[in-house]
């Protein structure tokens, strides 16, 4: 999300939930302040989640794989290459989900 969010200030009742903008109400309603947002800045913030959560999957897969390779003797080169290519993968498509090299679960012999 880029720029200021926008709050609109309002009241809302704690009894019954009424909203009132822009002042409070002056009935037999007790009023707190509460803060809104409009419907696209709200939807905007829950697609920008949405994509935060799909790339830290993506790292996640990178890093087990990394933190649960366990390379057969004298294999430790060609295993920290693969792993470096699973890393460069979601690299270039951070938000595309977990890269196809890293969804497998890893293996000690990878």
């Amino acid at each position: 999300m880029s720029g200021t969010i926008d709050y609109i200030q309002a009241w809302q009742c704690i009894g019954c939930g009424k909203i009132e903008a822009p002042q409070p109400c002056i009935g037999v309603c007790r009023d707190k302040k509460i803060l809104m947002v409009s419907k696209n800045e709200h939807e905007q913030a829950l697609t920008e989640l949405a994509s935060t959560q799909r790339q830290l999957k993506g790292l996640q897969a990178v890093l087990l794989q990394l933190a649960w390779s366990e390379p057969h003797d004298g294999q430790w080169q060609r295993n920290w290459h693969a792993l470096q290519q699973r890393a460069r993968e979601w690299i270039a498509k951070p938000d595309g989900g977990t890269p196809e090299s890293a969804a497998a679960e890893p293996s000690a012999g990878s």
